[in-house]
């Protein structure tokens, strides 16, 4: 007759050592989270500002009431809504505002939008596709604005972006 050896299988770590190491790993995990999730927010990190209580359930002023000199102002454009130039059957509604350094003429702004019209339609549309013809764009009326406010503009603010 032949020897046979009985092989006995091989048993693995008990059930309570995984269950140890799984806790472990996942109190590591959640530790390096949060590590990474303060370093990321920083000192920086601009924080909540609640409302005062003196405001609650006001309405706020536009930044157009807000007192004169008082910083940067915001003005809200008229909506831009035209065709672009390729295609031509492709229309483009924009609605912006622009930031001031400091309270301008109405007339400016409406100069602005006149000159944000003009440039609109000379668009096509592989220049505007995707996240950097985005950029590109919200770049160039940056500068078209500045140019024509002399300086005034700081920022040209894209509110909505629709294209048909």
């Amino acid at each position: 007759m032949a020897n046979v050896e009985q092989v006995q299988p091989r048993k693995g770590p008990s059930l309570a050592v995984q269950g140890a190491m799984l806790l472990l790993v996942t109190a590591a995990a959640i530790g390096v989270g949060w590590m990474s999730g303060g370093y990321l927010k920083g000192a920086d990190a601009p924080k909540s500002v609640t409302a005062a209580p003196e405001n609650d359930g006001k309405a706020t002023k536009p930044a157009e009431a807000q007192q004169p000199g008082a910083g940067p102002t915001l003005i809200e454009l008229a909506p831009i809504t035209t065709n672009i130039a390729s295609p031509a059957d492709t229309w483009i509604r924009m609605e912006v505002s622009v930031v001031y350094d400091a309270p301008q003429p109405p007339a400016l702004a409406e100069d602005i939008h006149q000159d944000l019209l003009a440039y609109v339609r000379t668009l096509k549309m592989h220049q505007i596709e995707g996240a950097s013809g985005y950029q590109h764009l919200k770049a160039d009326l940056d500068e078209r604005a500045s140019i024509r406010s002399q300086g005034h503009v700081k920022q040209v603010l894209i509110r909505t972006l629709l294209l048909e």
